[in-house]
C-alpha cells in the first residue's frame, strides 16, 4: 500500500471512530473520493478544529490532505472547506439513500459534492449551488468526472428547481427558508446551520412530515456549529434573536410546526 492509499485508509478510519459513522456508503465514498482532486496545488494552508491560524503543509503531498483538518480556500475571508468530521456527522444523520436527489447549497469546491454523488449512485443526482462565481467555475472543473452532479451558480434560496429527498446547506442563516421546507419530498430531510453574526450556532435537522393538509415538519438541534455565513442572511440583532429562538427551542424537544412566517415556525 502506499503512502497516500495508508492516508486516506486512516483518514477514513478516524472519521468513522470519532463520529461513529452508520453508513457504509458514506464511508465507501470518503474512501473513493482524493480530497486534493478538489483543491489548488500544494502546499496548501490548514489548520485544526479548534486552531486559530493557518499552518502551512510541508510539502505539496496530498498526503498532508488525509487528517481532520480545514483547508483554505481564501484566508483572507477565512472561508475554509467543511471540517470532513463535523460535515460526515451530518451527511450521517441525513441517512443519504441510493437513487436519493440530493441539493447541496454552498458547495464550495465539490469535494463533499462529490462524496454525495458516490453516496447516491448513478441513478440519483446532486444539485451543487454556490454563490460565488469563481467557486462555482472550480467546482464545475473538478466535479466533470461525476456526471450525476449538476453545479448552479446562483442563489441557494432561488435555485431549487425541483423536490429533492435530501437538502444540506453548507453556510449560516438565521432561519430555515421557506422554499428549502417546500422542496421537500415526503420524509425528505433538510440540515440548515442557524448561526449569529458571530459565525456561531447550531445545525438543524428537519424532517417533512405528512401529506397535503396533513403536512408538517419537525426539527431537532443536532451540533453547535461555526461556520461562513451564507448569502441573504440577515445581519441584525433581529435575525440573531430569530436564530438563537431556533435554537433553544429545538434543543429542548423535537420541535413540530407547519410552515414559516416572518422566520418563525407557524401553524397556519
Amino acid at each position: 500500500m502506499s503512502d497516500l492509499a495508508a492516508a486516506r485508509a486512516r483518514y477514513v478510519a478516524s472519521i468513522a471512530r470519532r463520529e461513529a459513522i452508520t453508513s457504509p456508503r458514506l464511508l465507501e465514498a470518503l474512501a473513493a473520493v482524493p480530497r486534493e482532486a478538489f483543491l489548488g496545488k500544494g502546499p496548501w494552508r490548514i489548520k485544526s478544529e479548534a486552531a486559530r491560524l493557518y499552518r502551512l503543509t510541508p510539502s505539496a503531498d496530498p498526503v498532508h490532505l488525509y487528517d481532520n483538518v480545514l483547508v483554505a480556500i481564501d484566508a483572507r475571508r477565512r472561508l475554509d472547506t467543511g471540517l470532513p468530521s463535523l460535515w460526515a456527522h451530518f451527511i450521517d444523520v441525513l441517512d443519504i439513500k441510493e437513487r436519493d436527489r440530493v441539493v447541496q447549497i454552498g458547495c464550495g469546491l465539490g469535494y463533499f459534492s462529490a462524496v454525495l454523488s458516490r453516496m447516491v449512485g448513478p441513478k440519483g443526482r446532486v444539485m451543487a449551488i454556490e454563490c460565488d462565481e469563481r467557486l462555482a467555475r472550480r467546482a464545475a472543473s473538478f466535479l466533470h468526472a461525476y456526471p450525476n452532479v449538476e453545479v448552479v451558480h446562483g442563489d441557494g434560496r432561488e435555485q431549487i428547481r425541483e423536490s429533492a429527498d435530501v437538502i444540506i446547506i453548507h453556510a449560516g442563516f438565521s432561519h430555515p427558508h421557506p422554499l428549502w421546507l417546500e422542496a421537500l419530498r415526503p420524509r425528505g430531510r433538510l440540515l440548515v446551520p442557524l448561526t449569529q453574526r458571530d459565525r456561531e450556532g447550531a445545525a438543524l435537522k428537519i424532517t417533512r412530515k405528512g401529506e397535503g393538509k396533513r403536512k408538517g415538519f419537525e426539527a431537532k438541534a443536532v451540533q453547535q456549529i461555526r461556520i461562513y455565513p451564507g448569502q441573504g442572511r440577515g445581519m441584525t440583532a433581529l435575525d440573531d434573536r430569530v436564530a438563537d429562538w431556533w435554537q433553544r427551542a429545538s434543543a429542548l424537544a423535537p420541535l413540530r410546526f407547519r410552515g414559516i412566517e416572518q422566520g418563525l415556525p407557524s401553524d397556519g
